[in-house]
């Protein structure tokens, strides 16, 4: 590890973050110590980079804003890649040119002023734009799917390709980069519609309001827990259980929304992943259904 980021260091890859609980970088507020973070400043140093851990045979994991991902409470045994450099925006017409490091709200609220419409989905995702790529992030019934037009990628052999839509296998919260982890997003082209401006903000405040009333915003959580099973509702599975307020040390599933688990307080990893399975393993027993975690467990 030493030798690798001797090398980083010597070829200018970007900011080097050192001892850094991942507490501070996920949505859940939990997590052990990363010994490394680096920030690569563009796609060339990315690649330099990754040459560099290949060579040294350090394991690597991009992390984008955290908000879909459970880490344990262990260290993590590699180096973190954050692409928050990949930052750039460009509107050309009806479409937006954008990196994997922009955060997916703040891009949809730039779209609202651009008066394009589209997007409004995304208002309350708080991940990277490469985020809501590898899970194809949605909400009100569409996701990235149908507005993506081609996604600019680092392949595993280190070239850079452009994807289109037809080969980015976009499902219902998943997608190529699901299937082929070891391709990174670098930027993507979104095509929208042109629109009202002011009915797109109020679509969006309108949205906002129904969020606070009906999801847990005042607690650290990573969005729902489950996918929905095919005509069902993984939030009612478990309220029907009378799971709503149920602990397991400082994780509780959210008494506003079943399909939410969020810390209380003083949470650990353990605790999370503790009560998703248990979660999981009771819906299972009871109505022989099997849900789907949509968050990523990391290092357990």
């Amino acid at each position: 590890m030493n030798n690798a980021i001797e090398e980083i260091e010597k070829n200018d890859i970007g900011k080097i973050e050192k001892d850094v609980f991942l507490s501070k970088y996920t949505t859940y507020r939990v997590g052990g110590l990363a010994k490394y973070i680096v920030y690569p400043k563009n796609a060339e140093k990315l690649v330099t980079l990754i040459k560099i851990l290949k060579k040294n045979n350090v394991m690597f994991k991009i992390l984008g804003n955290g908000s879909n991902l459970l880490f344990s409470d262990k260290q993590f045994p590699g180096i973190l890649i954050k692409l928050n450099e990949f930052n750039d925006v460009e509107f050309i017409g009806n479409k937006v040119l954008v990196g994997a490091g922009y955060p997916i709200i703040k891009l949809s609220l730039l779209c609202a002023k651009h008066s394009l419409t589209g997007l409004e989905f995304a208002s309350g995702i708080p991940g990277t734009v490469g985020g809501a790529l590898f899970m194809n992030a949605g909400a009100y019934n569409s996701d990235m799917g149908y507005v993506v037009q081609n996604v600019k990628v680092l392949t595993p052999d280190l070239r850079i390709i452009t994807l289109e839509n037809k080969e980015l296998d976009f499902h219902y919260r998943t997608s190529f980069f699901k299937k082929h982890p070891d391709y990174i997003c670098l930027e993507t082209l979104i095509r929208l519609e042109k629109g009202n401006k002011s009915a797109i903000e109020d679509l969006i405040k309108e949205r906002r309001k129904r969020r606070v009333i009906s999801q847990p915003l005042e607690y650290p959580s990573a969005g729902s827990v489950f996918r929905n099973p095919p005509d069902n509702y993984a939030g009612k599975l478990i309220e029907d259980l009378g799971f709503k307020g149920l602990r397991k040390g400082g994780a509780m599933v959210s008494e506003k929304h079943a399909n939410f688990i969020v810390n209380a307080g003083g949470a650990s990893s353990k605790d999370i992943k503790d009560l998703i399975d248990y979660v999981h393993d009771k819906v299972l027993e009871k109505y022989n259904i099997d849900l789907k975690v949509e968050q990523e467990f990391v290092n357990f």
